[in-house]
């Protein structure tokens, strides 16, 4: 079986052509949008990795939805998905088993009043002022009691105390908001001033990569040496890129704040909110047959993209601990542990990838089985909710373990076709490495193997045949 990004040869007669064909036709088409903004309504409340352009869902919604059906994303990371969902009035449905994208997607389909943004805004950023000003002993002593050992330590190692003192000042004013809409609001933005793709108020680079690295050298806002040695004479180039100088989280805030209410008065208030839920895509707390259409993008294998690695960066200050959040991770399609894991049995050709990595990594091939495992389970829960004559698009990006090609949207496909798909079309989308927020080096690294698993990605279309057309 040789499934590529064009159509399938040999498909089998179809009961429901239309949908069939419209697949086909989309997924040919231009899939890049480069030349397209991507920052309009919500979509620039909050960074994220890897996602995907609104143009993208955008498109399928419009061709294979009438206002009113019901779109899911079980993965819903920054809820893109969803946004697109709720402006062109379709229901909309989401899971996800991180924190922080739930409370994403939940802020960025949900309208606000402006007004009343400014009011609480300003109540929060006069009282944080005049907390870090006058209380700042007081502010000291909450710090210390505030987290476990491990979570204070991994404070500590990652925000300065100047930050942390306006960190804390902020969120408990935040935490004062009565109305829990706002208060996610402004939570939100307290997350974005620190996961970000540049600058940010940590001593951390890189966490809108999910791959953060300390600072060597940080620099306080007075001009003083807050980590590492003393910059005498001329530091090397290398020394100037790892030097960080504090940004003011008061500042930075207000910003925040500012840009996306702005943003906000453009998210017009649509007839159906989404409804989003914490749930694993492995098991769905959804009715057979009720959904209409599906786009969604899984994660990368073995943990190629941790979005828990940065993402608790900002999960501390809404009141997660480290524990908690590492005993989340371990449970995210495509981590790295192998125990305790319910292994599927795989089809001949994804069968063949894993065993073929198996023999060059043992380790790695456990890895990638239980990755295939729990997309066999995801693409099985996909199949029983979709409704017979409907589409599923899921996203995913080519891998490289071990030197070698996991052939992700080849085996997916494979997958699905197994249970009961029809897979009419691969659709193929080159990244744009200026915008897509990956951890990839400034200039290509060919040898390199993120470089080499995150260029291009593809769209598997997945068909779901009337009962008479399986025949």
């Amino acid at each position: 079986m040789n499934l590529s990004h064009t159509a399938f040869q040999n498909i089998p007669p179809s009961q429901n052509e239309s949908v069939r064909a419209i697949l086909l036709q989309l997924l040919a088409e231009d899939l890049d949008f480069h030349d397209q903004a991507s920052d309009y309504a919500s979509h620039d409340f909050h960074a994220f990795p890897a996602k995907f352009p609104p143009q993208l869902p955008l498109k399928f919604i419009k061709a294979l939805t009438v206002p009113g059906d019901v779109v899911l994303d079980p993965m819903l990371g920054s809820g893109t998905t969803l946004v697109e969902a709720y402006l062109t009035d379709r229901r909309s449905i989401g899971l996800d088993i991180d924190p922080l994208a739930l409370q994403i997607a939940c802020v960025k389909t949900t309208p606000l009043d402006p007004e009343r943004i400014a009011y609480f805004s300003n109540h929060i950023l006069i009282s944080a002022v005049r907390k870090v000003a006058s209380d700042q002993a007081e502010l000291a002593e909450v710090l210390a009691r505030r987290w476990d050992d491990n979570t204070r330590d991994f404070v500590g190692y990652w925000f300065a105390l100047e930050t942390q003192v306006e960190l804390l000042a902020l969120i408990q004013e935040i935490e004062q908001v009565d109305d829990p809409l706002y208060r996610a609001f402004f939570g939100l933005a307290l997350s974005a001033i620190i996961i970000t793709k540049s600058g940010g108020v940590s001593m951390a680079f890189d966490l809108a990569h999910t791959r953060p690295h300390r600072a060597k050298i940080v620099i306080g806002r007075n001009g003083e040496i807050v980590l590492g040695d003393s910059l005498v004479g001329s530091p090397s180039r290398r020394i100037q890129l790892l030097t960080k100088t504090l940004r003011s989280p008061l500042k930075e805030f207000e910003r925040r704040v500012q840009r996306n209410c702005e943003s906000i008065e453009s998210l017009i208030p649509g007839r159906f909110a989404p409804d989003i839920h914490a749930g694993d895509a492995q098991t769905m707390p959804l009715e057979d047959e009720s959904i209409d259409l599906i786009v969604t993008s899984p994660p990368y294998a073995s943990n190629a993209i941790d979005y828990m690695r940065a993402h608790k960066f900002s999960l501390v200050w809404l009141g997660r601990d480290i524990a908690e959040l590492g005993d989340r991770r371990r449970g995210y399609i495509g981590g790295e542990s192998t125990t305790d894991v319910r292994f599927e049995p795989l089809p001949p050709r994804t069968a063949a990838v894993v065993e073929a990595l198996g023999h060059l990594d043992p380790k790695k091939g456990l890895v990638l089985h239980r990755y295939y495992s729990e997309m066999t389970r995801v693409l099985r829960e996909i199949f029983r909710v979709l409704k017979p004559g409907k589409a599923a698009l899921v996203v995913v990006g080519n891998s490289v373990m071990r030197g070698r090609d996991t052939e992700t949207q080849q085996c997916l496909a494979e997958i699905g076709q197994v249970l009961g798909f029809d897979v009419p079309a691969i659709g193929l989308r080159h990244l744009d490495r200026d915008r897509r927020m990956l951890p990839a080096a400034q200039v290509a690294a060919m040898d390199s193997q993120i470089e080499q698993r995150m260029l291009v990605e593809y769209i598997i279309g997945f068909y779901k045949p009337h009962p008479a057309e399986r025949s």
